[in-house]
């Protein structure tokens, strides 16, 4: 069965919606690139984000922890420029 993109896009919208102030009080910040066919959402880190060492645990236990529980349809969340864990 076909995923329905745009409703998962407004709900994953909604979710950084409601994440973002958190996000911008350290000066990061995350936005959609793309939902994939597989119901996997892609963000883009920016600002202090891209390089945070916390940045897994905000789009893990943060990001995709709320956009799951209001689109249980989504596989995963994954940034395409996560840091590197060192």
């Amino acid at each position: 069965m076909p995923i329905n993109k745009k409703e998962i896009e407004v709900k994953v919208i909604d979710a950084l919606e409601q994440l973002r102030p958190f996000l911008q009080a350290d000066s990061g910040d995350m936005e959609l690139v793309e939902i994939k066919d597989d119901a996997t959402v892609v963000v883009r880190l920016l600002g202090s984000c891209k390089d945070c060492s916390m940045s897994m645990m905000t789009l893990k236990a943060g990001l995709e922890s709320a956009v799951k529980k209001m689109a249980p349809e989504v596989k995963e969340v994954i940034a395409i420029n996560m840091p590197a864990v060192v």
